[in-house]
């Protein structure tokens, strides 16, 4: 291996900080900056320092390995892009407030770009003519940007961000499916070289679009995902991606439920207090959301006991945009009456459900009239459902959509998301290769993504404990991390063991700091992270040191030859 450099930590822009940043929320977001990796520039746009650009670029250097493994050929595309092909493919609306937009001294409108589906597609229809030309596969590894209205957790949420992003492109649904597939191995190779706990669930595109998508989750605390597996079938999949089938329960039934009847509720404007009031579940009652679907009112039902998942409503009925109705909409509504609404006598309003509102099931729900509710409302016979969608929040216990298992819970971080696009883009821009016929032929594509500095963040959660970072070793800004306790001759021989370490090929970072207390460059090795701390310390005059394995915590003192050779392996 090449010599490498010692990195002397008198000379590293790297203070470190005996307290939690005060707008800290997440485990990552205070180690980082209290280790010297980030620092806060503006609200969600972020400073690498160098303890924290090594680790970026060691995480970039394992993706493009295992991207150039595949075949792809890496690009760089303008993050400053022109209006016009987000304007064709619908997206320039479609992203909303989350899209950078601006203008030149001229008046043209450009964006500040998320993803880059657009582009790729434009570099290829250029680059491209033939079916010989393809398959492809382009990749990325650049600044993204998304105007979060809360960028928050650190590097986990920002406005600006590194992402890799790859995009394949195909003649035939079989190559999709053959490039989709080297993606995903290729993304597991990736993390688990990262040594990131992780899984791969089924997941919704949302504003990226096309079918198939499954999405690579870090378990962790801080993560914003809820995704759910199963036990028994090994069934995994993202919160707004489970799906439940209609069951037909009570379907046909109507008649074995006696009519309905209305009830005075006085006070009772919520599911709670309904509940307390006639001694019946929460189960038993039907709840009713109000909202706006491109502007039009909108109800949603679900069983009381249960919230409307707003996220998949949201997917549903994409590209539509779905907001909660006001109380200024309810003023203009008179027939709509707040805390009583139910799904029978709401006349134009469309009605939308969760399949467990079913036919010929019987609910408690709103009368449309002030202080009364209406018991025996039976689905299908007091009212139809327009349009049955798994729209309710999925909660621990429900059953597996695979083989009826309880499911189970738990947060995570998304740290990759693969598509299926299809020919959408492809549509959008008229890409046509010419065929083994002869004749155009449509192009189908894939979207691939991996948050680089979001893994960053990601990787700090999981393997951090109590006295800071602790990096894995492929992606660690250094191998050895070697402490001189302070006096002269602990000094020489930590010198001595950082340049015969660089010789072997190992980074090193030696803490060769003057007026400094050992217990505080050792509080700061463990804060930074790296694998192995070295001390030379106080049997340095015996060319003994004190070596830690950083993760395990384990330490034993040894000759500094002996160290070396295991050290250098």
């Amino acid at each position: 291996m090449a010599t490498q450099h010692v990195q002397r930590m008198s000379r590293l822009m790297a203070r470190t900080l005996r307290e939690d940043p005060a707008d800290a929320e997440t485990l990552s977001h205070r180690l980082l900056v209290r280790a010297g990796y980030v620092r806060r520039s503006s609200a969600g746009v972020w400073t690498w320092l160098p303890l924290g650009k090594r680790v970026l670029e060691n995480v970039s250097r394992i993706v493009r390995e295992e991207m150039d493994a595949i075949g792809g050929q890496e690009v760089l595309l303008p993050a400053l892009l022109p209006r016009e092909p987000y304007e064709t493919s619908g997206r320039w609306s479609e992203y909303g407030d989350l899209l950078f937009r601006l203008k030149d001294r001229k008046g043209a409108d450009y964006l500040l770009g998320p993803t880059h589906e657009e582009i790729f597609t434009l570099v290829v229809k250029d680059q491209c003519t033939s079916y010989k030309d393809l398959p492809v596969i382009l990749y990325q590894i650049q600044t993204k940007y998304r105007d979060e209205a809360r960028p928050r957790s650190g590097v986990l949420r920002g406005r600006e961000f590194q992402m890799k992003d790859s995009y394949s492109f195909d003649v035939d649904d079989a190559g999709l499916a053959e490039s989709y597939a080297l993606h995903r191995a290729a993304y597991q190779r990736i993390f688990t070289r990262l040594g990131l706990d992780h899984r791969i669930v089924s997941a919704v595109s949302g504003a990226m679009g096309g079918s198939a998508s499954e999405e690579f989750l870090a378990p962790a605390a801080a993560g914003e995902d809820t995704f759910a597996d199963c036990p028994g079938c090994g069934y995994a999949a993202n919160t707004e991606a489970v799906t439940f089938p209609l069951t037909g329960e009570g379907a046909g039934a109507a008649a074995d439920h006696p009519p309905l009847e209305e009830i005075p509720t006085p006070d009772t404007p919520t599911i709670e207090t309904l509940a307390a009031h006639l001694g019946v579940s929460a189960s038993a009652t039907l709840k009713n959301l109000l909202v706006k679907v491109d502007g039009e009112i909108t109800a949603v039902g679900v069983p009381g006991d249960r919230e409307v998942d707003l996220g998949k409503l949201a997917e549903h009925l994409a590209p539509a945009v779905v907001e909660l109705v006001t109380a200024e909409d309810f003023a203009d509504r008179p027939d709509l009456v707040r805390g009583y609404v139910g799904p029978q006598g709401l006349g134009k309003v469309r009605y939308l459900a969760d399949p467990r509102v079913a036919p010929g099931t019987a609910w408690v729900t709103g009368a449309n009239k002030p202080d009364t509710h209406a018991r025996n409302v039976v689905c299908g016979r007091d009212f139809q459902v327009d349009r049955h969608l798994d729209v309710a929040v999925v909660e621990p216990g429900d059953p597996c959509p695979q083989c009826g298992a309880g499911l189970r819970l738990d947060r995570a971080i998304e740290v990759g998301h693969i598509f299926q696009l299809g020919r959408k883009y492809a549509d959008a821009f008229g890409l046509d290769v010419l065929g083994r016929e002869g004749k155009p032929v449509r192009v189908t594509m894939g979207s691939y993504g991996i948050g680089v500095s979001r893994a960053v963040a990601a990787l700090a959660e999981q393997t951090a404990d109590e006295r800071g970072l602790s990096w894995p070793e492929e992606v660690a800004p250094a191998d050895v991390h070697v402490v001189a306790a302070g006096k002269a001759v602990q000094l020489a021989l930590a010198e001595q063991a950082a340049e015969a370490l660089a010789a072997a090929g190992r980074r090193v970072l030696l803490d060769d700091r003057a007026g400094l207390s050992p217990g505080v460059k050792l509080t700061d090795a463990e804060l930074i992270g790296v694998p192995w701390i070295l001390v030379a310390g106080r049997r340095a005059g015996e060319s003994v040191v004190e070596l830690q394995h950083r993760a395990t915590g384990t330490r034993e003192e040894l000759p500094l030859a002996e160290a070396l050779t295991r050290l250098t392996p």
